[in-house]
């Protein structure tokens, strides 16, 4: 009797929404495929509910998820027209866009400290923001944005004297930038790997098939209206959902 309640229980679909995973969550890490040349692959996505500014501004574009404007005709006819195509995150769930979720996060935090420190409207402060963010080392390609995309340091006052004392010629600043390019590529995917070894040490390994029957966990407090208004006692998981269609090894309909 015992066994046939744990399979009825395991079974109840109130259950399964609400249930807590003690567990090591299922699907290991799946990593973008790394762009062999610069501006290959975009992720776009909106800081949104900002305070609105004098010139009546609250929000942000960022080069990142899910957004129903990028859903239009507009867009897809842009897409259409340039050849390329758009690639969506699971909405609610930031984990499939992290590389944009994470550029949000600090970008979200450095308008806050020059707010705090410096006063005046967020809006004044993004050109620095922005200059700030492009020219900060990051450790995954051992460079700052700048210095990746132009193969140079940009012209600040502090490395004014730094970046005039060498002048490359044409052919030289592109096989200076090509080499770079190749050796950042080479970082990336390096630290990829070692971001993937790390996590799926605490993942377990999980493959869907078409027909499936599948739940989607959400995040009810970011904004999910379909759960009602019940706060702290939305469900953790919502569906079922059937699998239709394979887009890819993980990408599912």
């Amino acid at each position: 009797m015992k066994a046939e309640i744990a399979t009825y229980v395991g079974k109840c679909l109130t259950f399964l929404k609400v249930k807590v995973e003690y567990q090591k969550p299922s699907g290991l890490l799946q990593q973008p495929k790394t762009p062999m040349w610069k501006w290959e692959q975009k992720s776009i996505d909106f800081i949104t509910k900002l305070p609105k500014t004098a010139s009546g501004r609250d929000t942000i574009w960022v080069i990142s998820d899910r957004e129903s404007r990028f859903t239009s005709h507009f867009w897809k006819s842009l897409h259409k027209a340039l050849g390329t195509r758009l690639d969506m995150s699971t909405a609610y769930h930031p984990q499939t866009d992290g590389q944009s979720e994470r550029t949000i996060q600090t970008l979200e935090d450095m308008p806050r400290a020059c707010v705090i420190d410096f006063g005046s409207s967020w809006e004044t402060h993004l050109p620095l923001v922005e200059f700030s963010y492009n020219n900060s080392y990051h450790t995954s390609i051992q460079a700052a944005p700048f210095e990746a995309l132009y193969g140079c340091k940009c012209r600040s006052p502090i490395y004014w004297a730094e970046v005039g004392e060498s002048q490359l010629t044409g052919p030289e600043l592109v096989h200076e930038t090509t080499e770079e390019i190749v050796q950042i590529r080479k970082r990336m995917v390096a630290a990829r790997d070692r971001q993937k070894s790390y996590a799926d040490r605490r993942r377990k390994p999980l493959e869907f098939q078409v027909g499936d029957r599948i739940m989607l966990k959400v995040s009810p407090w970011k904004g999910v209206i379909r759960f009602g208004k019940r706060g702290r006692l939305n469900p953790r998981y919502i569906g079922p959902f059937e699998i239709t269609k394979r887009i890819g090894p993980w990408p599912m309909n």
